[in-house]
């Protein structure tokens, strides 16, 4: 079982450069960085979580700026969004940028999506919040498309790509795993109809083995081997019983938070949370 993290980057936290370095040199397998372009004032959704929105919503870079920095300064540490919001992003830059980051990385990117929870966010994309699933489907097929076809088209509903060349390819082939947030029944057959990778977050009583049950029956309803989805846990507390179950249960990779905090304390839980992993 791989283990993780996953970190708002800002410009008030750690350097994601010292960060992924830091990672890299303890024996972390994974970074994961968070997106939200902006967050509009009128704060009519409410936070998932509750409370008040944390300030690191507002203030994170970019996440695949931030990722080729991160790449820059390791040799082996994988990339990953976590997660791209695929409703609010156009799908013919989005999979150039993949591509390209993964090429530049040696085949180093994980792409986690979701939909997103912020309506007003979205709206400013031009996306409506009822459509939001229905949205970030057609975009993955179409960057799908442009991934492995030498001349690429999608006609849906919400994106018409006309035939097209889209170079380069992604390193991993036929390209870089594709992983779904969510939690819910609607989110695992998503995952086995144009995923890789189930990506659930740990919220309230948590059940690995329940969870790995879920999806298998999942995967075999839709004639999909369980064996070739992968599932990453979000969130992951740092607790020595939860994790046995996790990895006795087959998970493949735990993600802990570093949180939007400065170098010495992000480094400081970074070295109790390995310490911990190897007592």
């Amino acid at each position: 079982m791989h283990v993780g993290v996953f970190h708002f980057p800002t410009e008030y936290a750690i350097d994601v450069r010292e960060l992924a370095t830091a990672l890299e040199a303890r024996g972390y397998e994974s970074l994961f960085v968070c997106e939200h372009t902006h967050i509009p004032s009128s704060r009519r959704t409410p936070f998932p979580s509750g409370g008040e929105l944390p300030r690191r919503y507002s203030n994170t870079f970019d996440p695949f700026v931030a990722l080729s920095f991160a790449a820059g300064v390791t040799q082996k540490l994988k990339l990953a969004t976590g997660i791209a919001l695929m409703s609010q992003r156009d799908p013919i830059v989005t999979a150039k940028v993949v591509a390209s980051l993964d090429q530049f990385s040696g085949g180093r990117v994980i792409f986690g999506i979701g939909a997103g929870w912020n309506a007003e966010e979205m709206e400013n994309h031009g996306t409506r919040f009822e459509t939001r699933f229905k949205v970030m489907r057609e975009r993955v097929l179409a960057m799908k498309a442009l991934w492995t076809q030498e001349e690429a088209a999608y006609q849906g509903e919400f994106v018409n790509l006309s035939p097209s060349r889209s170079n380069p390819k992604p390193k991993q082939r036929p390209h870089p795993p594709i992983i779904l947030g969510g939690e819910t029944d609607h989110t695992l057959q998503r995952v086995m109809e144009f995923c890789d990778g189930w990506f659930p977050r740990v919220r309230g009583p948590w059940n690995p083995a329940e969870a790995m049950t879920r999806m298998r029956r999942a995967a075999e309803a839709a004639k999909r081997d369980p064996a070739s989805i992968s599932v990453t846990v979000f969130g992951a507390p740092m607790d020595a019983a939860h994790l046995d179950a996790c990895r006795e249960a087959g998970i493949d990779r735990v993600l802990f938070h570093a949180p939007d905090q400065g170098r010495d304390d992000v480094l400081r839980i970074l070295d109790q949370n390995m310490a911990a992993l190897r007592a």
